[in-house]
């Protein structure tokens, strides 16, 4: 972690905006980075860079599993060491929960947290979870000492907000701190998904809610998709909205977008002096 003198700002006569939280720990205006396997060099040089705009770093689906433990351990400590919360991503449990049951799970959190995980993500991406395994998941990650991330949603099928806020509630009602929503339900073809958006903004707490975007994993994705989708949770929700499975190497355009930097320009013209 970068210490000493005070850290200088190039251009500092142009202001950003208030709205924005910029020094962590940010209670809003998350930004989680995926990891589908960073290299400790590369992972160390994107901190140095952008270690003050991430606030949480997701190990992929089952990533976890692949590291050497050691090599694993490593990293979960570099990312600590920027103010940087590691966590596992849910594909990895729905794996567990489908071949080893309920089981499986208790073993499972507690073997992320002897490695250094304080968070884990439950979701059911592709294993299905009725309403008590979803909740018993939680709370018994949560007995072994993990902060809890649920996600609601699907990536193949269309939820009603209805059912997507039933969730989150469940979710926190079992003692997960946040959700995550998952980014295909927020798109429609091809388009931000406004009606559901509308629907989630009225029935939860957006501030206890992060909002994925989505990536190359969802079918017929292009990159301007993810960033019409990016843009427009930025507008609705302001500067602090809390966005989730954004890549390393977009983390600097996401903030950019974030303070009216990127390609969609200032939201108001001065007058220009005579």
């Amino acid at each position: 972690m970068m210490s000493g003198a005070p850290v200088r700002e190039p251009f500092a006569m142009v202001p950003l905006p208030s709205s924005r939280s910029r020094s962590k720990p940010r209670a809003t205006g998350l930004t989680m980075m995926m990891d589908w396997g960073l290299p400790i060099g590369q992972q160390r040089d994107w901190l140095d860079l952008q270690g003050p705009q991430v606030d949480l770093a997701k190990f992929v689906v089952g990533t976890a599993r692949l590291y050497d433990e050691e090599y694993l351990i490593r990293k979960i400590e570099l990312y600590k060491e920027h103010d940087v919360h590691p966590f596992i991503g849910g594909q990895f449990l729905e794996y567990v929960y489908a071949t080893q049951g309920l089981a499986g799970a208790t073993p499972f959190f507690e073997e992320a947290k002897r490695l250094g995980f304080d968070a884990i993500e439950v979701s059911d991406n592709v294993v299905p979870l009725d309403a008590a395994s979803r909740q018993m998941l939680i709370r018994t990650a949560v007995g072994c000492g993990l902060e809890v991330h649920g996600e609601v949603g699907s990536k193949s099928d269309e939820t009603s907000a209805a059912v997507l806020i039933d969730e989150a509630n469940q979710c926190f009602d079992a003692g997960a701190n946040v959700v995550l929503v998952e980014g295909a339900e927020l798109l429609i073809d091809g388009a931000p998904n406004r009606r559901l958006i509308a629907g989630l903004r009225e029935g939860l707490d957006t501030s206890r809610v992060i909002f994925e975007i989505i990536g190359p994993w969802i079918a017929n994705t292009h990159h301007c998709d993810v960033y019409q989708l990016k843009k427009f949770l930025i507008e609705e929700f302001g500067p602090d909205v809390n966005l989730a499975n954004v890549m390393p190497e977009h983390v600097f355009e996401t903030e950019a977008l974030r303070v009216g930097l990127s390609v969609t320009g200032p939201g108001q013209m001065a007058q220009a002096a005579e």
